[in-house]
This record gives C-alpha cells, structure tokens and sequence, in this order.
C-alpha cells in the first residue's frame, strides 16, 4: 500500500479528488464536509479510531466493515490482518461503493471482499436516499429509509456463514440494532469483538441491551476527528471538538485490559452528563 506524502490532488473532476494520503491513494468526495475536508486539509480521515481499530485484530484474523463508506478503515483493517487475513466491507450507496472499489483496486488490496449492499436484521431489500454529491453534505450520514430513494441489496450476517469473525465494527446511522439482530448466531458462534457508532441518544439503550444481554462488557470509545499529529502536519482544527461517539464491546470471557475509558454498566449511560 502507498503511504506517500500528502500532495496537491494528482486528479479532480466534478465530483472526486485523487490524492496521495496516509490511508494510501484515496479517491473521495471533495464536497463531503468531514471525509473529504479531513483528507483535502489532514492528509487523513479519522486515523484516531481507525489506529485503535487495527489494534482489534491480528495477521490472520477476520474483520467485517460494516458501513465503510469509501474503505479509509477497509484499508486499514486490510493492511492490520496481514495477506493471510480477510475484510469484509459492506456500503449501499451505489456511487460511494464505486469509490470505495476503485479506493481498493489503486491500491491493490487482495484480501478485501466487498459487498454493495445494506446491512440489518433479515435479508430483502432496502431504500436508500441519493444525496447530491455536488453539493455540501455529510455523505456518510445517509439512512436506510422507507421512503424514496434507490432499491439496493439487504443481508443479514448471518446469511455470509464466515468460518471465523474476530471484529464487527458497524457505523450504519442508527441501523446498529437491527445489524447485530441480523447477526445474532454469528456473534453467538464466533465472539467477535464489536465496534459500533452508538450517537443516537434515542437508540443508545437497545443497543447496550442487546449487547449485554449477549455476554459482552462495553466501554465508550470517543476519539476526536482531529488528529494534531496528523499526516499533512496541519495545526488548524478544522473540526473543533466534534468526537466520533462509539461502543468497544468485548466478551466477558475474554479479558480486556481497558483503560482511560468509561465503562458502560446500564442501558440508560449516556457517554456524557446532561
């Protein structure tokens, strides 16, 4: 994978910018407000959570990206399991999931399987809104809707049937319920370690139960999206002190030396005081 120093964009059209980053030769949105302003101004996209990620797993292992957008943690996760290891990336809107390809091809990333499609709880189909991508916009904010939008594949986990999962890490913008209901016999099968966005206060107590009523101890995991020690060696924060609000989930059977993060005990914590 490439790793070369952050440059003027090598190619732009209408839509995407081609530019060397720390993840390798991303192609991205350049009008999506916090992937494409991180890699324009950064040279990264949340490298603090996506660090903390490759520590989850190990050459050989097993890893699921369920929700990759256009793969900065695909190729992150890839490059921690090592060619002896395999990612499974899931993303259902259908012009983020051609970058996310291209993002794996540039890069030649042989150990990714990647799947145009939602993820959650029975497999069918779903709808899935198609925001303007010439304009301003939190493209990875998208929803599964019951409203208009386009018809894309719905799967569950469990119907992949893998021979091994060592970590789930699951952003689908309120769907991560409905995500570890559909995966429900292979978190009972295979005890992976779980990592999901859990930023919806009206959601969060599902969420938790779920996972405490499958043996799992959880802990709030709240990496910032600006990184001072990032790759273009930028000092101004773009982002203030927006946190990206997310779940480390661990078996109880497993031990877990956590530290300098809060343990979640009830259904109702909330990862601050209000």
């Amino acid at each position: 994978m490439s790793h070369a120093v952050p440059s003027s964009s090598l190619l732009s059209g209408d839509l995407t910018t081609l530019r060397h980053t720390r993840h390798g030769l991303m192609r991205y949105f350049r009008n999506d407000v916090f992937i494409g302003t991180a890699l324009t101004e950064y040279g990264e996209c949340d490298y603090l959570l996506g660090d903390a990620l490759a520590q989850l797993v190990k050459p050989g292992e097993t890893a699921l990206d369920i929700g990759a957008n256009i793969g900065v943690h695909t190729l992150r996760l890839a490059e921690a399991v090592g060619p002896t290891g395999r990612v499974y990336t899931f993303e259902p809107q259908r012009l983020v999931f051609q970058v996310l390809c291209c993002n794996l091809a540039q890069n030649e990333i042989p150990n990714v399987w990647a799947y145009f499609a939602a993820v959650g709880r029975t497999n069918g189909t779903a709808k899935i809104p198609t925001p303007n991508y010439a304009q301003a916009g939190n493209y990875g904010g998208v929803s599964v809707t019951e409203g208009a939008g386009d018809t894309v594949p719905l799967m569950t986990v469990d119907s992949l049937k893998l021979d091994a999962v060592h970590l789930m890490k699951i952003d689908v913008e309120g769907m991560e319920a409905d995500v570890l209901a559909g995966a429900k016999m292979t978190i009972k099968r295979h005890r992976p370690v779980l990592y999901l966005e859990n930023d919806r206060k009206e959601k969060s107590p599902s969420v938790i139960r779920l996972l405490q009523n499958a043996d799992y101890r959880l802990w709030w995991h709240l990496p910032p999206l600006f990184n001072p020690n990032n790759h273009a060696g930028n000092k101004t924060n773009r982002f203030g002190r927006i946190l990206s609000i997310n779940i480390l989930a661990v078996p109880k059977e497993r031990r877990a030396d956590i530290r300098d993060m809060k343990e979640i005990t009830s259904p109702d914590d909330w990862w601050k005081k209000e």
